[in-house]
């Protein structure tokens, strides 16, 4: 990936092959393609969720909403896909979730988009780059934290203090460190998946280009499902744990 043989959509857009000249590795040369494919992707996700509304919005206006269409299109695609995220948010969270569907929703569309497309060829899964997994992990920890200070005040501080007043002075560092591990846990955890699969894809192509990239496909497509589920499951564990209620 990234070399000199190499094409990728985003180095043939104006502004995204821009970019990517912006943000080259300094230790290897190679271009930012982590930057520019995770614009793409969004870029991908905007146009199907304009699309999908578009198409919502005249079956509004036609009174045929409540019939499903025969055939799968865009629209049935991401209700089939909304209403997957929010069963998953339901059970996990409870009644509570629907305050944070736009963050997890978007968290698991962008990493499932970015994940599936290194399925892809001409494609870079920004999500193989630790700066993209970072990056996003930081947005949970930045996010549940303040979900915790917006129910609790100050007294979400608290949390960080263990059951016990006397026990504080040991609970405080460990909580500490446990939340600043957050994001280095759910960034390595993402990143080290789809490298992972995204490198063992390409060699096994290497050796045996006809009849291995089904199987490396399905494994990809196993793998990019599994990691967004993970990712979204952590970060619903992380925001429940933050605005949770302490019983005394």
């Amino acid at each position: 990936m990234g070399g000199g043989h190499d094409i990728f959509w985003s180095s043939l857009i104006p502004g995204l092959n821009w970019l990517e000249r912006q943000f080259i590795n300094p230790s290897n040369g190679e271009p930012g393609l982590h930057v520019s494919n995770a614009i793409l992707v969004t870029l991908i996700i905007l146009c199907l969720a304009v699309l999908a509304k578009g198409k919502l919005k005249d079956r509004f206006d036609s009174d045929d909403d409540l019939v499903p269409e025969a055939r799968l299109t865009v629209r049935n695609l991401l209700e089939i896909m909304v209403t997957g995220i929010m069963k998953i948010m339901e059970d996990s969270m409870g009644p509570v979730y629907r305050r944070f569907l736009p963050l997890v929703g978007a968290l698991a569309f962008f990493i499932l988009f970015s994940n599936l497309s290194g399925l892809v060829p001409g494609f870079a899964p920004p999500t193989d780059n630790l700066n993209t997994t970072l990056a996003v992990a930081l947005v949970v920890f930045v996010a549940y934290n303040f979900y915790g200070f917006k129910e609790h005040g100050l007294s979400y501080l608290k949390h960080f203090m263990g059951p016990f007043w006397w026990l504080a002075w040991l609970m405080i560092p460990i909580e500490i460190i446990s939340h600043f591990a957050r994001p280095m846990s759910l960034s390595l955890r993402l990143f080290g998946n789809i490298m992972g699969d995204h490198k063992v894809g390409a060699i096994f192509f290497m050796l045996a280009p006809l009849a291995v990239p089904v199987f490396t496909s399905v494994l990809g497509l196993f793998v990019s499902f599994v990691q967004t589920f993970v990712f979204m499951l952590l970060t619903m564990v992380y925001i429940s744990g933050a605005i949770a209620h302490e019983e005394h």
